[in-house]
């Protein structure tokens, strides 16, 4: 199977949701450090869809079971306020193009058996499970975007931490990148999509029980337990 059918696998996917009830509310990307990449064979980042049943907010009990293998990565969601289109789109379009900025956990599950190779993870909506949201809004324009940090604790232990210009050296890059890309099959963001940029640490294993913090500093923090 190659990429392109992965994608479109993908597609068929969010739109059998679709008929079902649910909302694309955005998008995610995966895949976004280069050691990542090399683990894949890949030589560029992946994407997936958000749906609006997968958003959680700051405090939200999650029931474990609604995941099969959940993980969970500290990241950066942008909420577009204005339509964004390729060809040629660049961080600067990203920016100028985002209302918002807020702090977000997403939660990875895998519903391939293993081995799997990164077709069958495309296909599989780029392993998305959830995404919780929380902490302060951030202005795009206000602080230099890159240098946001986190920590991330699991049953009041640091499991983790890194800084958001670990994705490929600025959290927008990934998304001019999806942009570029969703245009060469006619698509791009759409006003009030949420995008996840992608992770800067390293997943972490979750299952029931577990509490989970991730301290941004100034930017605020998300708590969210698993029950």
């Amino acid at each position: 199977m190659e990429l392109e059918d992965a994608y479109k696998i993908q597609a068929l996917w969010a739109q059998a949701r679709i008929a079902k009830g649910a909302r694309i509310a955005g998008h995610k990307i995966g895949l976004t450090s280069r050691a990542m990449q090399m683990a894949s064979k890949m030589t560029e980042p992946d994407y997936g869809v958000i749906l609006d049943d997968a958003l959680f907010n700051d405090g939200a009990q999650i029931k474990a079971e609604l995941f099969i293998k959940p993980r969970l990565e500290v990241e950066l969601a942008f909420v577009m306020g204005e339509d964004l289109e390729g060809p040629g789109t660049r961080i600067y379009d990203v920016m100028r193009a985002t209302e918002l900025v807020v702090p977000a956990l997403e939660i990875i599950d895998y519903r391939t058996e293993v081995p799997r190779a990164i077709t069958d993870t495309i296909a599989d909506n780029a392993a998305f499970g959830a995404i919780v949201v929380g902490g302060r809004i951030i202005r795009p324009m206000d602080i230099d975007i890159r240098w946001v940090g986190a920590t991330l604790s699991k049953n009041g232990i640091i499991e983790e931490s890194g800084v958001s210009a670990a994705i490929m050296g600025h959290p927008a890059a990934g998304i001019a990148w999806l942009v570029n890309k969703l245009h060469a099959i006619g698509g791009g963001l759409k006003k009030g999509q949420i995008v996840l940029a992608g992770s800067f640490t390293r997943p972490v294993d979750i299952v029931k029980g577990d509490v989970i913090q991730a301290d941004y500093g100034p930017v605020g923090s998300i708590g969210v337990s698993f029950v």
